[in-house]
């Protein structure tokens, strides 16, 4: 079970590296690494395992920020009307949209300590194609904190941190064709 100590911080050379696909089937290690993700992801939202281990509350995290540069990522909402709750290996976005999306109160990072204000433009619809732990494929329609996660995930595991996105002239400058989305 990874907890608090097992993720690496902003400065870490894993973190801006292009991590590698995954072959399959998962070796026991992949295999492990994908489940462990999951767990986190989840656990982090348990009140009484965030007690418990210390953790900070999320909803991804990638392989890269276990510093494993491994094409992999978790995600956990369970509480979104999609009800994602998975692990994405070897993902790639196939199609977007025009429209983008932000979070009004800016995106967080487990790999990050400091609070970072600013919008983060992201797509407002994707269509995403990877595969599961046991090696089938999916293809997925997101919209929403789903889209917004999925892509913040992927920019892991291409080495680009979310603050890369945000404009240091103007953190909260509008972003044409753009629909801000509120965090319930």
């Amino acid at each position: 079970m990874f907890v608090m100590k097992d993720i690496i911080r902003e400065g870490h050379p894993t973190l801006r590296k292009k991590a590698q696909e995954v072959s399959f089937p998962l070796s026991s290690e992949d295999a492990k690494l994908a489940e462990d993700l999951l767990d986190y992801v989840k656990n982090s939202q348990n009140p009484e395992m965030v007690g418990r281990y210390d953790l900070r509350p999320g909803i991804g995290i990638a392989a890269p920020q276990v510093n494993v540069s491994k094409r992999m990522f978790a995600l956990h909402l369970p509480d979104d009307e999609s009800k994602l709750s998975i692990v994405a290996i070897n993902p790639k976005i196939i199609s977007h949209s025009v429209e983008k999306t932000y979070i009004t109160v800016g995106e967080g990072c487990l790999s990050v300590d400091r609070s970072i204000e600013g919008y983060v433009p992201r797509y407002a619809r994707i269509t995403v194609k990877g595969f599961y732990p046991d090696g089938s494929e999916f293809k997925l329609r997101l919209k929403g904190l789903p889209a917004i996660a999925f892509q913040h995930e992927l920019d892991h595991l291409n080495g680009i941190m979310f603050f890369d996105h945000i404009n240091q002239q103007n953190p909260f400058a509008d972003i044409p064709d753009a629909v801000p989305y509120e965090r319930k």
